[in-house]
């Protein structure tokens, strides 16, 4: 780290502060706008990049014998040109080619755990209470903000956002509340709410295993104030306070496979289908979480991540969560807070926003009071479980303390420099972290490896993800130069700038749907689809290393919109 900074000095000495006129990211909008719809790269373009991604991740030999494959592919009249023209016109008739086959093929049809292998998990700043009652008190706080969100997306009046000039794709907002992955012995379905038909008006609520359907809506409609939700979670809280209850929702962190079966054995008994529907049915979940066990202040912060993540196992909080459902909001008992998501219905951006809204929301002391007329009792949610439900309730809770026993996290704080050195710079903060990591990785390993970092493709009408791919040679160049003992710092100076740029340059390709990863995606999955053989390309052992990336990096910020209008042109759109 030493040298790493003394370079970024000399470089700011050398090259002057470097500082960019800011970028305006969003206007204060309830309408929305056209978005233009995803490009299908050009073949030759995405063929030539894929093998400059090649060249630090294979010897030369193999990446000759790749090139020779690529050739093949993308010569005139060949498999690829085929291909591309059937994603052109696939492109020409879609609303996005690529989004459903890449939340089929990423997210539905993987077979792993959801639980730390694919839901991400968030944490929020510790809470300033460490009891029940501040514990009920936050959850109503934070629910009430959740459905203060739910209505403007409701009303249309979700302020549309922009990132580098561009307005985003604000589709999956719709998508998040009222829905759940569904678990299936091949692949998983998605329960969306359905368009024009009138939403749930329940949450689930989560306690000591126990399940709750929660009404948050009024009569009239009106959302249940704080203090009504208050109210209602004393209840729960006082309708679970046994603590011996079998984890059910440890089934959801299962393997897909195995939690298909079990819940195909599940769902034959009539009051557990009610009781499973109305948990996938439901706005979002909150779990009413005990508390995290004690540990240094060191380690802490990696106990609270992990607690996010899994729940910390079968015999502390992983029962209090169903790994499916789209939204869970985690409130501990000791002021640890958290939100664990499912992406095959949404990325991260927009989760960010509506957290970013809530705690918002939470900081504000004047809440609505309103009298305290009778509600409903919360229903609580039965299950009947057999013998055979039992044993898959066994085999999930071994499965899943095996998991977290073989998962190492570890949470820190940077402190060398923040963002506003390579500012200063006039470099990208998190381009010059993705050189850092890579870095580190070599230095590590001796090599760089395949590397995926997650860019949005928000600008595109239901754009999703496409992937940066940091391990790049010029990255290989500056990590073999820190490396060298006899190295110059002019010129290690010089190979850096060079690395972050290329970085961004490979960031701004890919956030103007330029990207080949899911081009490539593409192309295999329309030759999958001719039912023909496999093109050579995706059957070459260069293609399995370099989609089998060892390292996902990324990061998600909100898209909090400015007081001022951006510079790019508006236009009025259909979409939410």
């Amino acid at each position: 780290m030493g040298r790493w900074r003394c370079l970024l000095q000399r470089w700011s000495c050398g090259r002057g502060p470097g500082l960019r006129a800011p970028q305006p990211l969003s206007r204060c909008l309830t309408s929305s706008f056209p978005l233009p719809r995803q490009p299908v790269p050009p073949l030759a373009q995405t063929l030539e990049r894929y093998l400059r991604s090649l060249e630090v991740l294979v010897t030369p030999e193999e990446l000759e014998e790749t090139r020779q494959l690529v050739e093949e592919f993308g010569a005139p009249g060949g498999e690829g040109e085929r291909l591309q023209a059937q994603l052109e016109r696939r492109a020409a008739r879609m609303e996005n080619w690529i989004s459903d086959w890449w939340v089929q093929s990423a997210y539905l049809e993987s077979r792993l755990p959801l639980a730390v292998h694919s839901s991400p998990a968030v944490v929020l700043p510790k809470q300033d209470y460490s009891d029940w009652r501040g514990q009920l008190r936050f959850a109503a706080k934070l629910i009430a903000g959740v459905l203060d969100f739910k209505a403007k997306i409701d009303q249309q009046a979700v302020l549309v956002e922009y990132r580098r000039g561009h307005v985003q794709c604000m589709a999956q907002y719709r998508r998040l509340f009222a829905s759940c992955r569904l678990p299936g012995p091949k692949h998983d379905g998605l329960l969306l709410p359905p368009p024009g038909r009138r939403p749930p008006t329940f949450i689930t609520v989560v306690r000591n295993f126990q399940f709750f359907q929660l009404e948050v809506y009024n009569s009239d409609g009106t959302p249940l104030t704080v203090d009504q939700l208050h109210q209602q979670l004393q209840r729960i809280r006082g309708l679970s306070w046994k603590t011996d209850k079998e984890p059910l929702g440890v089934l959801t962190s299962d393997h897909r496979h195995t939690w298909g079966q079990a819940y195909s054995t599940l769902m034959r008994d009539r009051l557990n289908r009610e009781s499973a529907r109305c948990i996938q049915r439901s706005l979002f979940t909150v779990c009413l979480d005990a508390p995290v066990l004690k540990v240094s202040d060191e380690r802490y912060p990696s106990r609270v991540a992990a607690q996010m993540l899994h729940g910390g196992g079968s015999y502390s909080n992983s029962g209090n969560r169903w790994f499916d459902k789209s939204l869970q909001f985690i409130v501990g008992e000791d002021g640890v807070c958290g939100v664990l998501y499912e992406q095959a219905v949404a990325d991260g951006s927009p989760i960010a926003t509506i957290i970013d809204h809530v705690l918002d929301y939470c900081k504000d002391p004047d809440t609505p009071r309103a009298p305290m007329t009778p509600l409903p009792l919360p229903y609580k949610l039965y299950f009947y479980i057999t013998p055979e439900i039992q044993h898959d309730i066994e085999r999930a809770k071994q499965n899943l303390d095996i998991l977290i026993t073989d998962l190492d996290i570890s949470c820190f704080t940077f402190r060398g420099f923040g963002q506003g050195l390579p500012k200063r710079l006039g470099l990208g903060p998190d381009s010059l972290l993705q050189v850092a990591l890579q870095l580190a990785y070599y230095r590590t390993h001796g090599s760089l490896c395949a590397t995926s970092e997650v860019a949005s493709l928000r600008r595109f009408h239901l754009g999703r993800t496409d992937a940066v791919r940091p391990a790049a040679p010029p990255v290989l160049r500056l990590a073999r130069a820190m490396d060298a003992p006899d190295g110059q710092d002019e010129e290690t100076l010089s190979l850096l700038q060079a690395a972050v740029e290329s970085q961004s340059a490979r960031t701004e390709q890919v956030l103007a749907g330029q990207g080949f990863d899911r081009h490539l995606l593409g192309l295999k999955l329309a030759a999958i689809g001719d039912g023909q053989r496999l093109p050579e390309i995706f059957m070459d052992t260069a293609f399995a290393i370099a989609t089998h990336c060892r390292l996902l990096t990324g990061q998600v910020c909100p898209l909090r919109p400015p007081s001022y209008p951006p510079s790019a042109p508006q236009h009025p759109s259909s979409d939410p």
